[in-house]
This record gives structure tokens, C-alpha cells and sequence, in this order.
């Protein structure tokens, strides 16, 4: 119950923040061109009302992040969640305006309902040595050309103000370029052109680095393949060597137990444990190469149980060559392979029909109560 209650909060966060993200951008774009006429408009400047309509919309997809973030669980989104509602609330306030009003009163009923959930939103948002190195190559050319426009602000044509260094320095490294601010000089244009080359490819690497992990992470889970960043956290895991009628209960089983990987080369399988979210690298469970990828280094355990008992003695030989420390667990098909699988180098070999038969057989002659039996096996 007490479960339930945690994710009946958790749907509740999630969308009363992307509403309160989509009223703040719809809002925002409204009253950059309408008139206030609400109660405190006499109240708030012009410019104030102007100038927060236009900042509503950026907070109003900085909210969407957050509702994205709160969707994986990221404590990062509950943080910028929690600072962007009520800021979104006192936005809506200066905008003076009828239409504001439902985005205060949403972002102020929204705000206890993410904070009083906050423990449910615990994952940590890991970033790559390569984002972090692009984001920060992003903020450096952004303040260097900033700094360096403003500086030479009477070099160019156009430039007052930091927020018009801010602007020409945007405009330039996203490649946009209206030519409202230009270089007069020459020593003016050698800057400019130092944080052109900054700025342009300060952008390009962020906007890689962004974009080609979700593209990746797109066509992983349609072929059936692990990204090389799931691939990198794994550790103290489990190898499911191989796919066959044995491994539903064995994922099952583990689903509660540990973190795992199916390594197998059936692509209909692959395609289907996707689909619940199993984690599965499409590869030959005897070959090296996954194996190495999938961490057989950091693995705790590797069980081989595909039914067929040639495979597995395959998958058993090749992991046991890579980590000798592994314990391996192997499921049999026909008991006289059982002394070949631990030759192979399995730990543990267990013959999945043998026991099943010895319950059978000893429910049937009255010897013993072999569904409680089988019962107790599963836990039950």
C-alpha cells in the first residue's frame, strides 16, 4: 500500500509539473503581446510585465526539463523542480495579467505535492567526464566572448551593454548572425573571429554530446543492444549466458535479486526482453568480445541454461578462460552432460528434469508432498 501511495505521488509530481511547464511557456508567449489587465497591473512597471512574459517561456522549458528528469527519478529534477514553481508562481504575479493567474495558483498546489515526495526522487544524474567537458567548454566560450565584447564594446557597432555582449556572443556561436552587431576595427574583428571559432565549436560539441546518446540509446533499444554508458556502470552483476525455454524463470527469479544481462544472438528474443526492459547485449555468449563488454571482469556470477547443453558448455568454457574467479551455475538438459559442464568449468550443474521428475515420482508413489516441496524450492 504504502508502494502504491508512492507512485500514485510520483504520477501526481510528474504531471502536475509538465502542466504547470506547458500553462508557464502558453502564458508567457501571451503576454509578451497583450495588455495587462488584471488587478496589480497598475501595480507592476511596463517593462517588468514585458520582460517576465518573455522569461516565463524560458522557465516554462526549463520546468519541461525537470518534468523529464523527475520521469527517471533524477534528485537533479526535484531540485530544479522545486526552485522553478515557486519562481514560476512570482513570474505569473509580475505579469500582471488575468491570463497568469491559473499558472500561480497550479505552480503554488503543485509546489507541496513534488516537495512532499522528494524521497522517491533519489537517482543520481551521472554525467560522463565528456559532458561535463562539454558543458563547460560551452560556459567558458560563452563568458570569453562576453567578456571580450564587452571590453571592446566601442569597437563595435551595436554593443552598450553586457547584455548586448551576451547577445552578439549567442548569436555568433549558435551561428544565427543577424548582423545588428558587427566588429569596426581590426583588432575588433580578430577577437570576433577568435570567438567565432570558440563559440561555433563549443556548440557543435554540446549539441553532440546531447544528441548522440539518445540517438544511440534509440537504435540500441530497437536492435536489441546496450549503450556503451550501460554497459560502463555495470558491476557486482549477473551473466545470463544464452536464451532459452529455462531463462523466463531465471529472469524472474533475478528480476527481485540482482542486476543482470542476457547475452544471447537470438534477435527475436532480444527484441522482446527489450521491450520489459531487460538489459541485453545481442552477441555470441561463447565469444570474448561481449563477454569482455558486458563486464565479465566486475560480474559476480554467470548462469548458462539455454537447453542446449553444447552451447552452454561453449559459453561456460569461454567465461571461465576470462575470469576464473566467477562462479558459474549451469542448467542441464540430459543428465550424463552433467560431469562435461563441470569439466567445461561450471560450479554448479543442476538438471532442471531430473528434479522435477524426483517430485513427480515421489507425489505419485505417496513417498512425500512434492508441490509443497517444489513450493518451498520457489520461496512460496
Amino acid at each position: 500500500m504504502e508502494w502504491d501511495r508512492d507512485w500514485v505521488g510520483v504520477r501526481a509530481s510528474i504531471a502536475l509539473t509538465f502542466a504547470v511547464a506547458a500553462m508557464s511557456v502558453g502564458t508567457g508567449i501571451l503576454n509578451i503581446s497583450t495588455t495587462a489587465a488584471g488587478p496589480l497591473a497598475e501595480f507592476v512597471p511596463p517593462m517588468v510585465r514585458q520582460t517576465v512574459g518573455f522569461t516565463g517561456a524560458l522557465t516554462g522549458f526549463l520546468t519541461l526539463a525537470g518534468a523529464f528528469m523527475l520521469r527517471s527519478r533524477y534528485r537533479a529534477g526535484w531540485y530544479l523542480t522545486v526552485t522553478m514553481l515557486p519562481l514560476t508562481a512570482v513570474q505569473g504575479l509580475l505579469q500582471a495579467s488575468e491570463y497568469s493567474y491559473p499558472l500561480v495558483v497550479l505552480s503554488l498546489v503543485s509546489l507541496p505535492v513534488v516537495a512532499l515526495n522528494r524521497r522517491t526522487f533519489d537517482n543520481d544524474l551521472d554525467l560522463t567526464t565528456t559532458q561535463i567537458a562539454a558543458t563547460a567548454s560551452l560556459v567558458a566560450a560563452q563568458a570569453y566572448g562576453t567578456a571580450g565584447t564587452y571590453a571592446l564594446r566601442e569597437e563595435f557597432q551595436g554593443v552598450d551593454s553586457l547584455t548586448d555582449a551576451f547577445y552578439y556572443t549567442l548569436v555568433t556561436g549558435s551561428t544565427v548572425g543577424y548582423g545588428d552587431i558587427y566588429a569596426q576595427t581590426e583588432q575588433a574583428r580578430l577577437f570576433a573571429m577568435s570567438a567565432i571559432l570558440l563559440s561555433v565549436a563549443s556548440f557543435a560539441v554540446a549539441l553532440g554530446v546531447v544528441l548522440t546518446p539518445m540517438i544511440e540509446a534509440r537504435f540500441s533499444a530497437a536492435l536489441g543492444r546496450m549503450t556503451e554508458q550501460q554497459l560502463d556502470t555495470l558491476e557486482n552483476h549477473v551473466l545470463v549466458l544464452g536464451y532459452g525455454d529455462l531463462t523466463e524463470p531465471i529472469l524472474e527469479e533475478l528480476e527481485t535479486q540482482a542486476a543482470f544481462v542476457v547475452i544471447t544472438d537470438d534477435e527475436t528474443a532480444t527484441r522482446r526482453l527489450t521491450n520489459h526492459d531487460v538489459h541485453v547485449l545481442t552477441a555470441d555468449p561463447s565469444d570474448e568480445d561481449p563477454l569482455r563488454s558486458a563486464g565479465i571482469d566486475r560480474a559476480q556470477a554467470a548462469i548458462a541454461a539455454t537447453q542446449n547443453d553444447a552451447d552452454d558448455a561453449l559459453a561456460i568454457l569461454t567465461a571461465r578462460e576470462l575470469n576464473p574467479d566467477l562462479h558459474i551455475a549451469a542448467g542441464v538438459t540430459q543428465r550424463e552432460n552433467v560431469s562435461k559442464l563441470k569439466r567445461a568449468g561450471a560450479d554448479t550443474v543442476i538438471s532442471p528434469a531430473a528434479i522435477g521428475g524426483h517430485l513427480l515420482v515421489e507425489s505419485a508413489l505417496g513417498r512425500g508432498d512434492g508441490e509443497r516441496e517444489a513450493s518451498d524450492l520457489l520461496g512460496e
